[in-house]
């Protein structure tokens, strides 16, 4: 099976980090929580602080095969400013590794030129920062090794086709009917 790393800045998205967090593991994916901050508390866009399960100093991403950014505002910001992060996830890209992004966190992937000539999806207004892509206003899109989602209320949607890649369609199936979805 394969190891997801999601990562955590200062001022995330909770509701699309925790749900797409649950939701992979209601999957039995093994899901590791990131700080990209020194310490492990993190504190989210409304003021919820989490504990990550390592921080980005912690981590071996050896055995990793998919990374997740969730948004928020200034979450994705803070996501965008930490070059080891931009690293890692240049690295994935070339070795085709998914990488999967929703509402703001686009950006990080656009500021890199991994969407170029690709469909994609942001929170609105943040088009312009995925630069070169197609920006599509659909609720999740995936093209080729990037799956992007458009924001929040589209967390089940986004995680539910995260689970789809990396465990299949009838785990998909099983965890979105757990869900009542």
């Amino acid at each position: 099976m394969k190891k997801v790393a999601l990562f955590l800045a200062n001022g995330f998205e909770e509701i699309e980090a925790l749900a797409t967090v649950d939701i992979l593991r209601r999957a039995r994916i093994a899901v590791e929580t990131i700080s990209i901050a020194e310490e492990k508390t993190v504190t989210g866009a409304h003021n919820i602080p989490v504990i990550a399960d390592k921080t980005f100093q912690e981590a071996d991403f050896s055995g990793v095969e998919v990374l997740v950014l969730p948004g928020g505002m200034p979450g994705a910001k803070n996501l965008n400013e930490h070059e080891a992060l931009k690293k890692l996830i240049t690295q994935f890209d070339a070795e085709g590794k998914l990488i999967a992004a929703i509402c703001a966190a686009p950006m990080v992937l656009g500021g890199l030129a991994l969407l170029k000539d690709k469909r994609a999806t942001c929170y609105p207004g943040f088009e312009a920062e995925l630069t070169g892509a197609q920006t599509t206003g659909e609720n999740v899109v995936v093209d080729g090794n990037i799956t992007t989602g458009r924001g929040p209320g589209l967390v089940f949607e986004f995680a539910l086709r995260l689970v789809e890649q990396i465990a299949g369609l009838k785990t998909r199936q099983e965890v979105q009917n757990g869900l009542l979805l």
